[in-house]
C-alpha cells in the first residue's frame, strides 16, 4: 500500500517509489529524495512541520506540503 512522505510515522522506513518532479525543489532531488532511495523519518518539529528525514545519508528538512508530493511505501511491506 502506498502512501505519503507525509503520513509516515516517526522511525519508519519507506522506500520512494514516486516523486511529482514539478512540485519539489531540484535540491532536494539533488540530495538523494528520488524513487528508489529508503526515507526514515527522524523527527517532526513542533507545530508540524517541517519534518526531518534522513534520505540518502543526508539530513534534510521537508515541508509538509513538499512531503506530500512524495509516494512511498514501508520498508517491510515492499
Amino acid at each position: 500500500m502506498s502512501l505519503l512522505l507525509s503520513e509516515i510515522k516517526i522511525g519508519e522506513k519507506a522506500l520512494i517509489v514516486a516523486v511529482n518532479t514539478e512540485k519539489i525543489p531540484l535540491k532536494l532531488l539533488e540530495m538523494g529524495c528520488l524513487p528508489g532511495n529508503l526515507a526514515e523519518l527522524i523527527q517532526i518539529a513542533p507545530l508540524g512541520d517541517p519534518y526531518y528525514f534522513t534520505i540518502n545519508d543526508s539530513h534534510v528538512a521537508i515541508r509538509k506540503e513538499i512531503a506530500n508530493e512524495v509516494t512511498v511505501v514501508l520498508e517491510n511491506q515492499n
